[in-house]
């Protein structure tokens, strides 16, 4: 698999996600619905953007992702 795996192009890949989640529209839900859809499409947008700025490396058919969490020092 990784001789046809591209890393750059997974994380590509959930950087689209990340956008389509940030642009989904609300469907015709109302109540404790409604405020699932959003908290699920915040949790969505969360993981899909944290993976998107991803560093990536694959070395012998391990891929191994590095995700920066440090506050940006102001």
């Amino acid at each position: 698999m990784s001789d046809h795996f591209d890393p750059a192009a997974m994380i590509e890949r959930f950087a689209q996600r990340a956008s389509a989640v940030k642009g989904r529209s609300m469907p015709p839900i109302e109540g404790p619905d409604r405020q699932a859809f959003i908290e699920r499409s915040q949790q969505d947008f969360m993981d899909y953007a944290m993976l998107a700025d991803a560093k990536t490396d694959l070395t012998d058919g391990i891929l191994t992702l590095t995700i920066d969490l440090r506050p940006n020092p102001s």
